[in-house]
């Protein structure tokens, strides 16, 4: 799952404490409080600084989902450049809704998300938006582009772009009928399995795959 949190399956980390966990997590919330607060007037900004913290958490913290090892030749994470024409704004359509899906881990059983809509993403396509039906819930939106797997490109399993439950989350604006919400790709990252195979990731299904490329956030480091 993502390193910007600890993931839904942590109890196989046996080297992490639950002070290390919740410290992290406590951490990755005020890091995206912070981004949110500096995103409303400066995108820049809140990713320059959403980099620097992300780089500084997984070089250093404990709970990061890098090993001892690698974190001794770890020289921060390959994360393109801010590109504005990749913060989009969305609203939730109903379109999919209700549409169950059960991920099976090895450690911690089926974990299940329920759908509730679908983000139109004009030149990208679209995106199943699902809410996690367990403990925590939240907002939960993985995607796969075409950069997928490519030498030099993205994980080849996918990304995170939201998910609330560990605190990624970018906002929305308007409200009722007009509410939409904040899809700043520059800010997606990577689950952790990408790092570290002790960890399992709830991963993009075929309602999240994009034919197009998204060249922007966190590409892959392998």
């Amino acid at each position: 799952m993502a390193p910007d949190q600890q993931d839904y399956f942590e109890d196989n980390i046996p080297a992490m404490s639950a002070v290390d966990i919740a410290d992290w997590r406590l951490r990755t919330f005020a890091l995206y409080d912070k981004v949110r607060q500096l995103a409303a007037t400066n995108p820049f900004d809140a990713h320059v600084f959403w980099r620097q913290e992300r780089d500084l958490m997984f070089a250093t913290h404990p709970a990061s989902a890098l090993t001892a090892d690698m974190k001794d030749s770890f020289s921060g994470l390959r994360t393109a450049d801010y590109d504005p024409s990749f913060r989009r704004y969305a609203a939730l359509s109903p379109e999919g809704s209700g549409q169950e899906m059960n991920v099976e881990t090895g450690t911690d059983g089926v974990v299940p998300f329920t759908r509730i809509g679908t983000f139109e993403l004009p030149g990208l396509g679209s995106l199943a938006a699902w809410r996690l039906r367990s403990y925590g819930g939240g907002i939960f939106v993985p995607f796969r582009d075409a950069t997928a797997g490519k030498n030099g490109g993205s994980y080849g399993a996918g990304r995170y772009l939201l998910d609330t439950v560990k605190g990624s989350f970018h906002g929305t604006r308007g409200s009722g009928a007009e509410q939409e919400f904040v899809l700043d790709f520059n800010f997606a990252y990577n689950p952790s399995c990408a790092y570290n195979e002790a960890w399992a990731c709830p991963l993009a299904g075929p309602a999240n795959r994009l034919a197009a490329e998204v060249p922007v956030g966190e590409l892959y480091l392998g």
